[in-house]
């Protein structure tokens, strides 16, 4: 496994809470997809889960190295939890494309929030043959 990206954020639940009652659907419908949106709706706080995806797609457009450019957009970033398993995020559309072109094969996530705040790291990583940019830095340093 190769590593393509790495990406970090975090996210004050407070301030996901104003944009939330501020913007509502508005805003959840332009960032979260379907299925986001009804697995934090099922929890008894959904705003810390919000959060969390929120950073999640963040790091994820770092790791890719275009933030909000390039023709993605929030909704091609979704994070998935089933029951028992780990988070994914499954890329879509453009960040798919982006993520194909740049090697990257599948990116893993990982979810935090405590307090007031939400962090999420995404990692972009490739397959385990080594590339020809790998396989040079391996030559020059080994």
């Amino acid at each position: 496994m190769t590593l393509k990206g790495i990406g970090i954020d975090l996210v004050p639940i407070s301030r996901m809470r104003e944009i939330i009652a501020r913007w509502d659907e508005r805003f959840l419908r332009r960032v979260f997809t379907d299925h986001e949106i009804a697995y934090c709706r099922a929890r008894r706080d959904p705003v810390p889960h919000f959060a969390a995806r929120f950073a999640a797609k963040e790091a994820a457009l770092k790791a890719l190295g275009t933030g909000l450019s390039l023709g993605v957009n929030w909704r091609e970033l979704e994070v998935r939890r089933e029951r028992g398993e780990p988070p994914s995020l499954v890329l879509s559309g453009r960040s798919r494309e982006i993520s194909r072109h740049r090697g990257g094969r599948r990116m893993l996530v990982t979810l935090t929030h405590d307090g007031d705040y939400a962090m999420a790291q995404a990692i972009l990583v490739g397959d385990d043959e080594m590339d020809a940019t790998d396989r040079a830095r391996d030559e020059v340093v080994g």
